[in-house]
């Protein structure tokens, strides 16, 4: 059965952390038999916040998801098309980025499209999320993607390193020691890399059995 993994990196910085964090969450998934992993980075794209218009409720068509004319058009088919969703964000003040909320609010046009409705509810979904340090708001910033997931009618994947998804910390330790040499610090978490990765091959696993009774 071939499972489809769509990752989405919502940081502005391109290759940063949060985009090799993603990067170990989708190699174990891609590791998995018949699994077809691919990543998109919202760095540089330009995604309107949602206008609560209700155009998707009565106007939406099989092509045109949203009436906004932004880079969510070449978005929005790659998420529905996909058996699972990988959302990764930084840590933006104890929750998740802008940029993943604009795009998750956008994606109302999956809970109540004309079209689309219901296009999402029983996929599955995990969240990540790099921090700087510890107790900066990784666990907050992983249930505010959560909550988001619960609301598309998704089901959110846990992992033993993490009931909320995966998390990762950028600097050494998580003490928040800033090195010029060291760029993607978030691959020195080694428990956060092993959380990363299980979650990838946790999301194969559910979606598989998902996919398996919706048949």
């Amino acid at each position: 059965m071939k499972i489809k993994v769509l990752g989405i990196c919502a940081s502005p910085v391109r290759g940063g952390n949060t985009q090799a964090f993603l990067e170990k969450c989708l190699e174990a998934a891609g590791g998995e038999p018949q699994v077809e992993v691919q990543m998109v980075t919202l760095a540089e794209k330009k995604i309107g916040s949602c206008k609560h218009c209700n155009w998707c409720l009565s106007k939406q068509t099989q092509d045109l998801f949203c009436i906004q004319r932004d880079d969510m058009d070449e978005i929005y088919p790659l998420v529905a098309d996909a058996d699972a969703l990988a959302l990764a964000t930084p840590v933006y003040i104890g929750r998740l980025s802008g940029y993943l909320a604009s795009l998750m609010d956008r994606l109302r046009a999956f809970i109540y499209g004309k079209v689309h409705r219901g296009r999402l509810a029983d996929k599955v979904a995990g969240a990540l999320a790099v921090g700087w340090y510890r107790h900066a708001g990784l666990e907050t910033a992983l249930q505010s993607i959560v909550a988001g997931i619960l609301t598309l009618g998704m089901i959110p994947v846990a992992t033993p390193h993490c009931p909320w998804g995966a998390a990762g910390l950028s600097s050494k330790g998580g003490t928040g020691e800033f090195r010029k040499s060291v760029r993607l610090g978030v691959l020195e978490d080694s428990w956060g890399v092993e959380a990363a990765q299980a979650l990838g091959r946790r999301m194969v696993y559910l979606a598989r059995k998902m996919k398996a009774v919706a048949k």
